[in-house]
């Protein structure tokens, strides 16, 4: 008796399984699931071998259902979305990786060994418990049917009348509903693969000679610069702003003593908690690029890059410094980088700071005695791209600021590896979580302005922006997507250009400087720089 209560509590509780963690209520687990009512009247129409068939079948469908309602679970808490069952299979060789950077490789197999063994158990209790109900169902033919009835009466009356339980309604159709939401996801998903392949061949700027590209930043030393996870909640949450907010006003009034002035605003991105690599694309390509399946397409493409357009110029020298790169980056070709310096290619001998292989600050000396300190051959101005990593989560540890002239091939940073937090104490607390990622945005921040105003010049224009907001644990369930963007220069024509944007003065945007999506930027930036569209259709 015991266990058929097990195999019914199992199988009910899977039926009405939420897909957030904030839906995991009491409530949501006393309801009448409709699938129930529909399989028991089946069950009992059905003679015993096409029975015991459908009973096991229905319980491994239930429990795919169950794992894509947990990866539902995870997507949204990591990365503000539901999981796309026809795209997002390639996310968990990520996410694996991202836990062996984080907790080290013997815990990560050993809690992947641990996942494979829960989902198969689910697989094979749940295709049991069907079966043994089903067959609970046959032996007691007459019980069962006037159950089954009364049951279908009940779901038809809370399902008429709206009665709930705590705010939940009692008559569940949860299985139903999920079902037909992914079957929609799919089909939307093929669908924008199409759709998307049309807007990506639309080109405002596609056609452009390279003489009539950004014109008015010739001879001009550009960066752009990416800062990991740096979004709107740090600026603006209770918890985490004060400490950033100091340090941005901070860094703005040394740069501007060193003749440096900045503006600010805000962009939307097209990710949320991870998969930097979409709000780069977004921002350099001017397409909503959301997904992996629209990243693939545009990397596949020729639109123009905002970075490739300074390298169509034929007027400036183009590299990426990608410290978290560590494989194969077929994506030069569509950022028009002619060089690129990868994890490997910086020379740093000092440890991983978890996910992050090596120090904002290193990278950034890196890239001066790399890269900036040399001038371009034919006297070409220089474009670069970087992506900065030290506020990648679990933010712990987190480096220090040590003197720019001690920095040498990082082994400076062993010690302050060693005494930092353990990314597992970290990950497990929120507030803590809260408030190491607060420090790692203002170790960002603070390394690449200090290199701004160590070796940049009159000539030197940085535009530097987060690639999306931290994961919900950090930011809240209900944060929005906004980024901070800041354009930084000593020469006030650069800053000139941009005054009807209405952004604000200084490295830290006010609560109501203008919201663009990440998209408008592209198109916006070789706008107010001189470039003349000449579109490109397909």
């Amino acid at each position: 008796m015991a266990v058929t209560v097990l195999a019914a509590a199992l199988v009910i509780a899977a039926l009405v399984l939420p897909n957030t963690v904030v839906g995991l209520r009491p409530a949501k687990f006393v309801r009448i699931p409709a699938e129930a009512v529909i399989g028991a009247a089946v069950m009992l129409a059905l003679p015993r071998r096409p029975r015991v068939v459908l009973a096991a079948v229905s319980g491994a469908a239930l429990a795919a259902m169950t794992v894509l309602n947990l990866l539902d679970m995870g997507f949204s808490q990591y990365l503000g979305r539901s999981f796309n069952v026809v795209l997002d299979w390639s996310l968990l060789g990520d996410a694996q990786s991202y836990l062996e950077d984080s907790l080290g490789r013997t815990a990560t197999l050993a809690a992947t060994a641990g996942l494979i063994v829960v989902v198969l158990l689910l697989f094979v209790l749940l295709a049991l418990s069907m079966v043994r109900l089903s067959n609970l169902l046959a032996r007691h033919t007459g019980t069962a049917t006037r159950a089954t009835l009364v049951a279908g009466v009940v779901w038809i009356t809370c399902s008429s009348l709206g009665l709930q339980i705590a705010g939940v309604p009692i008559a569940s159709d949860r299985t139903a509903a999920a079902l037909k939401i992914q079957a929609h996801r799919v089909a939307d998903t093929l669908r924008d693969e199409a759709e998307f392949r049309k807007v990506a061949r639309v080109d405002a700027f596609g056609n452009t000679p390279g003489a009539q590209l950004v014109p008015d930043l010739r001879g001009k030393d550009m960066i752009f610069t990416f800062i990991e996870s740096y979004g709107r909640s740090a600026i603006e949450d209770p918890i985490i702003a004060p400490g950033v907010d100091r340090t941005l006003d901070e860094r703005t009034a040394a740069l501007a003593k060193a003749g440096f002035h900045a503006r600010s605003g805000w962009l939307t991105s097209a990710t949320y908690g991870g998969s930097s690599w979409l709000g780069h694309s977004t921002t350099m390509s001017g397409l909503w690029v959301n997904n992996q399946q629209r990243y693939r397409t545009v990397m596949a493409s020729d639109h123009l890059s905002l970075t490739k357009a300074f390298e169509k110029t034929g007027a400036f020298d183009t590299v990426g410094v990608m410290p978290g790169v560590q494989k194969a980056w077929p994506e030069q070709s569509f950022y028009g980088l002619n060089k690129v310096y990868n994890a490997f290619e910086l020379g740093y001998k000092g440890p991983k700071f978890s996910w992050s292989t090596m120090p904002d600050q290193y990278a950034l000396q890196q890239y001066q005695e790399r890269v900036h300190s040399k001038k371009p051959a034919d006297g070409k101005a220089r474009m670069s791209l970087l992506i900065l990593t030290s506020s990648h989560q679990p933010w712990a540890p987190i480096p220090k600021m040590v003197g720019w002239d001690q920095l040498g091939d990082g082994s400076v940073f062993k010690g302050i590896q060693a005494a930092g937090n353990k990314p597992a104490d970290i990950i497990a607390d929120t507030t803590r979580s809260r408030q190491e990622y607060g420090k790692s945005v203002q170790y960002s921040v603070t390394a690449l302005t200090q290199w701004l105003e160590r070796y940049g010049d009159k000539d030197t224009v940085l535009v530097f922006l987060g690639d999306h907001q931290p994961i919900a644990r950090v930011s809240g369930n209900h944060a929005s997507r906004d980024v901070p963007v800041a354009i930084v220069a000593k020469d006030p024509k650069v800053l000139d250009k941009i005054d009807g944007w209405g952004w604000t003065d200084g490295l830290r945007p006010a609560h109501d400087a203008p919201v663009w999506k990440m998209s408008a930027f592209r198109d916006r930036f070789l706008t107010a720089y001189g470039s003349t569209p000449d579109p490109k259709r397909g």
